[in-house]
């Protein structure tokens, strides 16, 4: 079984690519997904953030993540020790999910692969890409925020060039290009892989 990082910077719409595959019935990890919810129910986890950030980061058992987004969001060695906790517990968490699959692949949706080091675990890594403009416009419309707001966030995560430099595939996600074919070609091209296609 093939392992597949999916990854691409904010607003890229590598989520939207994920459900492509998903309907293709490929198994998608969604590490968002999953490090909100490990950060919840893991109790070690929830122990590491509350000695670092203090008892507000919960309210009533369930994270506070407008109070953990507005501490980290703007500081990032904040960030990077909130990171230090969670990559960990999320690639191992993906780890054991990816052993329960039976698919000719699997993907792992992250927008973090490459600074979490995740990509050991994982054979080829698809980069999703789309314009600085499109980016921002659709995290503006999505999260009800202001154009600096979503700024301040891609200043945090690595430059999209290099990002994409490091992929093995890129989908362009411009709105120009339709995106099914894009998948269906990467879809043929794992199949193939694995010896189940023509």
């Amino acid at each position: 079984m093939l392992r597949i990082g999916l990854t691409g910077g904010i607003g890229s719409g590598k989520s939207t690519v994920a459900r492509i595959f998903e309907v293709l019935g490929i198994p998608v990890y969604d590490s968002d997904t999953a490090s909100k919810k490990l950060m919840t129910e893991n109790e070690e986890l929830k122990k590491l953030i509350k000695n670092s950030f203090g008892e507000k980061a919960y309210t009533g058992g369930e994270l506070n993540r407008k109070y953990l987004a507005e501490l980290v969001f703007n500081d990032s060695t904040k960030m990077a020790l909130l990171n230090s906790f969670v990559h960990p517990a999320t690639i191992n968490h993906a780890e054991l999910w990816m052993k329960k699959q039976n698919a000719p692949y699997v993907v792992k949706e992250a927008a973090l692969i490459f600074e979490s080091g995740s990509q050991k675990q994982l054979d080829y890594v698809i980069g999703v890409k789309a314009p600085m403009a499109l980016r921002l416009q659709r995290i503006v419309q999505r999260d009800h925020v202001n154009a600096e707001q979503v700024k301040a966030r891609m200043g945090m995560q690595m430059d999209e060039e290099i990002k994409m430099r490091l992929c093995d595939y890129v989908i362009i996600n411009d709105e120009q290009q339709m995106l099914i074919p894009q998948v269906l070609e990467l879809h043929n091209q794992f199949l193939k892989m694995q010896g189940l296609a023509s």
